[in-house]
């Protein structure tokens, strides 16, 4: 008996396909799939939510000091005139950043390595780069996942069976979070 299953696809198709899945399930919290696909991702979120869980609160607040650029009324930055060129002005502000352990270092690398970038496209068709925003899936990992199933040992999503699909009679389901 194989460890996974092929799913009817080359190694490289099928490691993107799931990628993709694992990726879209974290994002959205749902997708719709065939049975087989859903319990391969399921087989490779199940470990990502028990590490984020495991990680959540492993990191330190800290205070720092950053320039921040000076800007107008309009977000246009304030610039002077210094020895006869122009040179933006700077404050300094403490910030609060996070600081993570070694270990959530290492758990946040793990994750980073499975998963696909995220950009958020707003729907209307004005200014759409200039507003589209990258989403950081392992943020909303440790951030909301983590501390959703900190208290549950596994078993964070279920299949929920649709029916057969239509073209090709294969079982459709719903993956998602509990």
């Amino acid at each position: 008996m194989a460890m996974y299953r092929k799913l009817g696809k080359k190694t490289k198709l099928r490691k993107a396909l799931l990628r993709n899945q694992v990726t879209a399930l974290i994002y959205k919290g749902r997708i719709v799939t065939t049975e087989a696909r859903a319990k391969e991702v399921q087989k490779i979120v199940e470990p990502m939510i028990t590490l984020a869980a495991k990680y959540k609160d492993d990191y330190e607040e800290v205070t720092v000091q950053a320039k921040v650029a000076r800007k107008d009324k309009d977000g246009k930055r304030v610039k002077e005139v210094v020895d006869g060129k122009k040179v933006t002005v700077f404050d300094t502000v403490e910030k609060k950043v996070t600081k993570d352990s070694p270990a959530r270092l290492h758990a946040r690398r793990q994750l980073m390595r499975y998963l696909y970038p995220v950009v958020e496209v707003p729907a209307d068709g004005k200014a759409r780069r200039k507003n589209s925003k990258n989403v950081d899936l392992v943020d909303k990992l440790f951030n909301e996942y983590g501390n959703k199933y900190a208290n549950r040992n596994g078993g964070y999503t279920r299949i929920i069976k649709i029916g057969q699909r239509r073209g090709d009679g294969a079982m459709e389901v719903v993956l998602e979070f509990v």
